[in-house]
């Protein structure tokens, strides 16, 4: 009988992931600790980014690079599709399905992630949320699983604990809402997991507790594929 080696135990190896529209490394770092290599293209400049970064457009490096790499992660611009957006009356591209072909090009396992407005538009969307994780904020973001890579949607526990008004202090006992112009950016921090990012970095970001959950179920779908590649 022939056996593979599962890919996370090999000592040094770590895995290839690209992190598109990475913007200040959020979903980067949940990567990172889950055993992963990342690198981040973002088509603005991030120096506060804590991996390796390349300034480029998002879509067309995934054309161009994305089957380079054994793990995708893109986070397409939510502004489209973002309440707040709606009502100030801002206009936005709305690149989801330009990114999910490029995804589906390059023939590689990934996730796609937006946020509660762009639900319509995703495939079969996983929802995470803070306090699945201990994280103490109620940030929901959506995940799209695809390129053969599927992802368990974990229980929702009740949002039992109150939350601070938009850009408020936040009280004793409630979480924050830290988007927008909020109050209290070192709290974010500590929150959020995120100590190297700036008030414009959090407002946007995916805890890096999600990514990590994602990144773990990710080695696992890596390591399966090892297996059966042996085996036949």
């Amino acid at each position: 009988m022939t056996h593979a080696t599962d890919i996370r135990r090999v000592r040094g190896y770590r895995p290839r992931l690209l992190d598109v529209f990475c913007c200040q490394g959020g979903a980067a770092k949940g990567y990172a600790d889950a055993g992963f290599d990342v690198t981040g293209v973002d088509i603005a400049p991030q120096p506060r980014y804590p991996f390796r970064f390349v300034q480029a457009e998002a879509i067309a490096y995934v054309l161009e690079h994305g089957a380079r790499f054994d793990f995708i992660h893109a986070s397409p611009p939510c502004q489209h599709d973002s309440e707040c957006q709606r009502i100030r009356g801002n206009a936005h591209p709305d690149l989801i399905a330009p990114t999910r072909a490029a995804l589906d090009a390059t023939g590689r396992p990934w996730v796609l992630e937006n946020v509660r407005g762009a639900v319509p538009k995703l495939h079969g969307p996983v929802l995470l949320c803070g306090p699945m994780f201990g994280v103490e904020t109620y940030r929901h973001r959506y995940f799209e699983p695809g390129g053969g890579f599927s992802l368990d949607q974990p229980h929702h526990p009740a949002h039992l604990v109150p939350q601070a008004k938009m850009g408020r202090p936040v009280p004793p006992s409630h979480y924050g809402q830290f988007v927008g112009n909020f109050s209290g950016v070192d709290l974010a921090r500590r929150v959020m997991g995120v100590p190297w990012m700036n008030r414009d970095g959090i407002r946007e970001c995916i805890p890096p507790a999600y990514t990590r959950h994602i990144g773990q179920a990710a080695l696992t779908h890596l390591a399966t594929g090892v297996l059966e590649a042996v085996a036949t």
